[in-house]
């Protein structure tokens, strides 16, 4: 956006020098065995390490880890700094010395999404020295390898992705200091071009800093409304072009896309379908439009979409429901942009962060939510959107119903500057905090600078 180059390395083992069977390492990122699965993660981890010196850039300060899948860096940069001592295995001040060049980012609240692997699988791949090595520095189950552990070991600044899944990673891990510091998104990238036409006329200085999106406070309501409704013409277009399904500008629409997968209860919406006619017919017509794909091996993820499109059937004589095939970072963009409201029920605890929602506040795009990830720090109750509350399924569904019917469908119907105020004010609270921007200075000042709290 400014001009400047990052660059990305990708790694692929396709080359005619490897073994035919070491080529496909890099064919697929989710497929194959725990050895299979090892393997990757010993290119990328390893391989990465020595990519970087190939490329002569030595002189790093940082290595900044996110999840547990980079996690064997540490051994590589070990075996570098014991063939520069001269010693056979590591002492505490060659760990703390590779300590001091790591950071390390979780992004899971769930023990079960940690990669794991037996100590056999690890020492038929790196062989018994590397292995012997690999555990020598101070980290424990030789039988076991833990790749979280492992980054968490050899880290000296460790952090969860917001507030409540830093409170949840020192549960998990409660040996370690894990700090909070809240994901962001790229702004330039997912503001709608109709909504950054309008912040270039009403606040010009947020291409370059994204704070002045709190200046977006002052933008005249009709504005707003406005550039909202030319991006939802751009959306629903898309649909028409790619579905040929013909959705209501005029009609409240609803928007639901992340991964499907269990905890993110995309079905939650369409629960009590009665209950969803009823609302449609006395407080004021909607329509919903789901995207997201399942993992591969998410069974569960894929009985999910099947479910959504029983509900879309179902429902087809009062709510239109359409689900994007294909979704990718273009639908992605188009529909965190062009929805009335974004829907998200992930599980209290189980949402590590969440991104969607943030993209959505950019655009002047409420969110309706379980008060869980990155919501709980940018949710202020009819002022950036709206909270799902309850122990769970029932009274989680009967809140948000309640919300749907009591508050928001009557205020975006009969009261629309209000709805718009809140608008506003998601992109002047929410989009001014929740960008890259912010959350790559505070990586600066408190990962990367040495001067924040360290882990042990």
């Amino acid at each position: 956006m400014n001009g400047h180059i990052v660059p990305v390395y990708l790694l692929d083992t396709s080359a005619a020098t490897n073994a035919p069977e070491d080529q496909e390492i890099t064919d697929f990122l989710y497929g194959g065995d725990d050895k299979y699965r090892f393997i990757q993660e010993v290119v990328l981890g390893v391989g990465g390490v020595e990519m970087l010196s190939k490329l002569n850039l030595r002189d790093i300060d940082h290595y900044h880890m996110n999840e547990g899948h980079s996690a064997l860096l540490a051994l590589r940069l070990t075996e570098r700094l014991l063939a520069k001592n001269g010693h056979a295995l590591p002492n505490t001040d060659d760990v703390a010395a590779v300590r001091r060049l790591c950071v390390f980012t979780t992004h899971t609240p769930v023990p079960a999404g940690h990669d794991q692997f037996p100590g056999s699988l690890v020492r038929e791949v790196l062989g018994e020295h590397r292995t012997k090595l690999l555990f020598s520095t101070g980290f424990t189950g030789r039988d076991h390898l833990n790749m979280t552990h492992l980054a968490l070991h050899h880290s000296n600044y460790v952090n969860g992705v917001a507030m409540k899944h830093g409170e949840v990673s020192r549960e998990m891990f409660p040996e370690y200091r894990v700090k909070a510091l809240t994901n962001g998104v790229h702004a330039g990238s997912w503001t709608s071009p109709e909504m950054a036409q309008l912040f270039d006329r009403d606040v010009p200085e947020w291409r370059h800093d994204n704070v002045y999106l709190r200046y977006g406070i002052s933008i005249p309501l009709e504005r707003i409304r406005e550039a909202h409704q030319a991006a939802k013409q751009s959306l629903l277009a898309a649909i028409q072009e790619q579905l040929g399904v013909t959705l209501d500008p005029n009609v409240y629409t609803v928007g639901f896309a992340r991964r499907a997968t269990g905890y993110k209860r995309a079905g939650l919406f369409m629960s009590e379908p009665d209950r969803l006619r009823k609302i449609a017919k006395n407080a004021g017509p909607i329509q919903i439009v789901y995207g997201g794909k399942a993992h591969p091996r998410d069974e569960e993820g894929k009985r999910n979409i099947e479910e959504i499109y029983a509900s879309a059937k179902e429902l087809q004589d009062t709510v239109k429901l359409v689900y994007l095939p294909n979704y990718d970072w273009r639908w992605g963009a188009l529909i965190t942009s062009g929805v009335d409201l974004w829907l998200n029920t992930p599980i209290v605890t189980r949402e590590a962060s969440g991104t969607s929602g943030m993209k959505a506040a950019l655009n002047g795009v409420p969110s309706l939510s379980t008060l869980d990830g990155w919501w709980i720090e940018g949710h202020l109750e009819g002022l950036t959107g709206w909270s799902i509350e309850g122990d769970r399924d029932l009274a989680e569904a009967d809140s948000m119903y309640t919300k749907l019917e009591k508050v928001i469908l009557p205020m975006y119907y009969n009261k629309p500057l209000e709805y718009a105020a809140v608008m506003r004010n998601a992109i002047a609270l929410n989009g001014s905090f929740f960008n890259t921007q912010r959350m790559l200075l505070q990586y600066v000042f408190n990962a990367y600078s040495g001067r924040g709290p360290k882990v042990f």
